[in-house]
């Protein structure tokens, strides 16, 4: 081989991995892209209105929710709930974690418990509370989003983790994630 084809052939091999967004680097160092968990719930549609029913305003329960497949290697589920749209920053409304990788949905209403019948754990929100905290925006319309992480690992940290403390535990293990988002407009 000339020299002018070696160099010929390196070009050719950066044009077409920068033309395939750099997967064939980002594979070959064993990170694959994260895949997309599709979130959704029969109480409202993305991007649509919440009913009362989950808010400040109503009996204050957590909306059902479901989503689609994780990858096969998931050995744990974990949801944050938030506000990004609160005058002092973003808001927690809900934080979950350890739950079974199998589970495809949590139901209205889950129970303001440390620890879930499934295994699961929920955190502290900035309610102070364990548990579910509807919104509750003191003015205008906020967004809500509802945030799935399939996780390779079960982060077995104690319940009433923050939302810091779980983001910080799922480094690195990230394997798929997926959000509905919903809004509100307290009355």
């Amino acid at each position: 081989m000339t020299m002018r084809t070696l160099w010929i052939v390196l070009i050719l091999a950066t044009l077409i991995c920068s033309c395939s967004g750099g997967d064939a680097y980002v594979i070959a160092k064993g990170k694959a892209p994260k895949m997309s968990i599709q979130v959704t719930s029969s109480a409202f549609a993305d991007g649509g209105s919440i009913p009362s029913k989950y808010t400040c305003d109503g009996a204050d329960v957590s909306p059902p929710l479901k989503w689609n497949s994780v990858p096969d290697t998931t050995k744990s589920i974990a949801l944050i709930a938030d506000d990004p749209d609160a005058p002092r920053g973003t808001w927690v409304h809900w934080v979950v974690y350890d739950l079974p990788a199998s589970l495809r949905e949590l139901p209205e209403k889950v129970p303001a418990e440390k620890i879930l019948g499934n295994g699961g754990r929920q955190g502290m929100t900035d309610f102070k509370k364990i548990g579910y905290g509807g919104p509750c925006p003191p003015s205008g319309t906020h967004r809500y989003y509802f945030k799935i992480y399939a996780l390779d690992r079960m982060l077995e940290i104690a319940p009433g983790a923050t939302k810091a403390q779980l983001l910080k535990a799922m480094e690195g293990h990230v394997l798929a994630e997926g959000q509905l988002m919903g809004k509100y407009t307290k009355r």
